[in-house]
């Protein structure tokens, strides 16, 4: 199984990530061809290599075409050139608060605001609705696309929870917005090109102090990292850095693709990558560490199937009205749990009864503990965190004698193992040709074998 291993002992940012994956082999050239499909200006890229603390490794920038002020230590060579780093004397601050390069708030800048619309005023922004619009409607690939909107769909809703906004009103302004959707959209791409790999990641480790921001000095981590990280239950370890290592890009890049937190387990490392940051830390190197390599098949997961951990709730209901525990499927249903079950059980006195099991990611478990306990008779919901093995996923169109039909694949080893006609798919075609459901489920299935 090829894995990707992020060493974040020095933290993450959206930069830095994409710095680390050049260096494990992604072409910069090809990078930047993609990103261009994006109807984005006022930019351009430089990648080259440099040091941090003795330790070399590749500088990914993203320069705005208002940054010609800033002093520069080098020649500039755009992407696809590889010899040379980076300096700069100043950043502009912007809603992903880039600490590889950029900056968003931290009190020895002379800009000083917070995540979106703080401290500068800028006539022209785009929200949460507007990205997602210009990624969806891209000619980037559909993954890149989904996995793109899903980063920037964690920063908005963080921002807007620490903001008291909605997430879609949550604004990104002209300046933040160019780099925060280069650099997520670029690490999506740069993951795509290196083959979807799956991602693991140590465990996050995050400086101290404060950073500054117009509503005063805030705590490190940064309000929307906290949120980020915590939603998708995932720790996180302080150490004496005085220094924010995690910026939200990070956190929301790791908490859409991190499949879990902990140490290396059973990895051959095949290549390493470093991404260099701009800052020089005072107790351990300003670098991200990548790791591809693939899971030893000692550990009985050489499968190329997916994992995952999700947590399970579960509570014993003796006294509930059929029709609310009917209302509550629906409801937990609607509200995002994978999914959501009820089992008849005896109790004790021999009284019937029902054990409702819900599915849901770990970070939403408390959510849902909490729809439970509002929702139903319970007093009281055990939860347990289990791991997933998960066949990977297709959609594919199959041309039937009715018409053509959408079927859900599931490979093992890039063998079809599992597939199942979409209903709605088949359903639309049995109404239009007349014929029963089931014909469309068989002449759909006759052909994939």
């Amino acid at each position: 199984m090829k894995t990707l291993y992020l060493d974040i002992f020095s933290g993450i940012s959206g930069d830095m990530l994409i710095g680390a994956l050049i260096d494990l082999g992604v072409d910069a050239t090809k990078l930047e061809r993609e990103l261009k499909k994006l109807p984005v200006e006022g930019y351009h890229l430089h990648v080259g290599r440099g040091e941090k603390s003795q330790i070399h490794g590749t500088k990914f920038d993203v320069h705005l075409s208002h940054e010609h002020e800033h002093e520069h230590e080098h020649e500039h060579t755009h992407a696809g050139g590889v010899t040379h780093s980076h300096a700069h004397s100043q950043r502009h601050s912007h809603p992903h608060e880039e600490q590889g390069g950029h900056s968003h708030a931290h009190e020895n800048h002379e800009h000083a605001h917070d995540d979106h619309d703080h401290g500068h005023e800028h006539e022209h922004s785009r929200n949460f609705a507007e990205i997602e619009q210009l990624i969806l409607n891209s000619a980037l690939s559909d993954w890149v696309k989904q996995k793109a909107v899903n980063v920037f769909r964690r920063i908005a809703v963080a921002e807007g929870k620490v903001h008291g906004l909605a997430p879609e009103k949550v604004h990104f302004h002209e300046v933040g917005a160019v780099d925060s959707i280069v650099d997520i959209v670029g690490g999506c791409i740069a993951l795509e090109m290196l083959g979807k790999p799956v991602v693991m990641a140590s465990s996050v480790v995050e400086g101290t102090g404060w950073i500054k921001c117009a509503h005063g000095r805030m705590p490190i981590p940064a309000p929307a990292t906290l949120e980020i990280l915590g939603a998708a239950g995932a720790g996180i370890t302080q150490c004496e850095e005085s220094n924010e290592l995690v910026t939200p890009t990070g956190a929301a890049m790791l908490a859409e693709f991190s499949e879990g937190f902990g140490p290396m387990s059973g990895l051959v490392a095949e290549k390493v990558g470093i991404g260099l940051g701009t800052r020089d830390n005072r107790t351990r190197p300003n670098v991200l560490r990548a790791i591809l390599g693939t899971t030893d098949s000692s550990t009985g997961t050489a499968n190329d199937w997916e994992t995952d951990s999700i947590a399970v709730l579960q509570t014993n209901l003796d006294d509930i009205n059929a029709e609310v525990l009917g209302n509550f499927v629906e409801l937990a249903l609607a509200k995002g749990a994978l999914d959501v079950f009820h089992t008849p059980i005896q109790m004790k006195k021999n009284r019937p009864g029902v054990l409702l099991t819900i599915l849901c990611g770990t970070g939403e478990a408390d959510r849902f503990c909490e729809l439970v306990l509002r929702e139903t008779t319970a007093f009281g919901v055990r939860r347990t965190v289990m791991e997933r093995r998960k066949l990977k996923r297709e959609f594919i169109a199959v041309k039937t004698s009715f018409g053509e039909v959408t079927v859900k694949v599931g490979k093992l080893n890039g063998e079809i193992v599992q597939a199942a006609p979409e209903y709605e798919s088949c359903k639309k075609l049995a109404e239009k040709a007349g014929v029963p459901l089931k014909a469309i489920y068989e002449a759909a299935l006759r052909l994939l074998n």
